[in-house]
């Protein structure tokens, strides 16, 4: 690897989609197809023109309209086709998808005790969060291989898959991906390759610090 820009090598942004009216009702989308907002798109259009400027090589999101949405308006700027992926969606939750944070709190109090403590939990019966790293950290990880040397990669993606990818590629034991904090709506993350591997170069960057909507979704 050589790194001759800023000694970062290779560097994949993970960028949550936009605002949809379920986060703003703090219900939980998983792998509903919800749509942005028009505060959504405007959020897009927004962080768009900021990683543009980054001039990445390369971009892949997740299929559901509110990432590939996302995804677009970073398109419509860098010319770059958008590979799809439905492995990039978010956590597939069973019976919590469409409920709001108190409903489940009241519903699934047990389940969503032991998921905050870091316990392995099938939330509503849905996947495991390493299911969930084993199926979108492959996906990530491929395109970022495609990468020429110093190349960008921007990962349009969901904030609790992005959370269990980051975990994975930094190696951490998945009872501790829960102490990466959440990311706002249209903010993101960006991993830079050492010489040891993936480094957490920024978290939730993007805007001033916002109330984070809906963290896995």
């Amino acid at each position: 690897m050589s790194a001759t820009r800023g000694g970062t090598g290779r560097r994949i942004v993970l960028w949550r989609h936009g605002q949809t009216s379920w986060n703003l009702e703090r219900r939980f989308q998983g792998s509903t197809d919800i749509e942005l907002t028009e505060t959504g798109v405007a959020q897009a259009r927004r962080a768009a023109r900021l990683l543009a400027a980054l001039q990445p090589d390369a971009i892949v999101a997740s299929d559901l309209k509110r990432a590939a949405a996302t995804a677009g308006e970073l398109a419509a700027l860098t010319g770059h086709d958008v590979a799809h992926d439905a492995a990039l969606r978010e956590t597939y939750a069973g019976e919590w998808q469409g409920l709001t944070h108190d409903e489940i709190v009241a519903r699934y109090g047990e389940q969503y005790a032991a998921w905050k403590r870091g316990e392995p939990v099938r939330r509503g019966g849905g996947e495991l969060e390493t299911e969930v790293a084993d199926r979108a950290a492959p996906v990530v990880l491929e395109h970022a291989d495609k990468l020429p040397e110093n190349g960008t990669l921007v990962v349009v993606s969901h904030g609790g898959t992005i959370r269990t990818t980051i975990g994975r590629l930094l190696g951490l034991e998945s009872r501790h991906w829960e102490s990466l904090g959440g990311l706002s709506n249209c903010c993101w993350s960006v991993l830079g390759e050492g010489a040891r591997g993936w480094r957490l170069m920024e978290h939730n960057a993007g805007t001033l610090p916002e109330p984070v909507l809906g963290d896995d979704d």
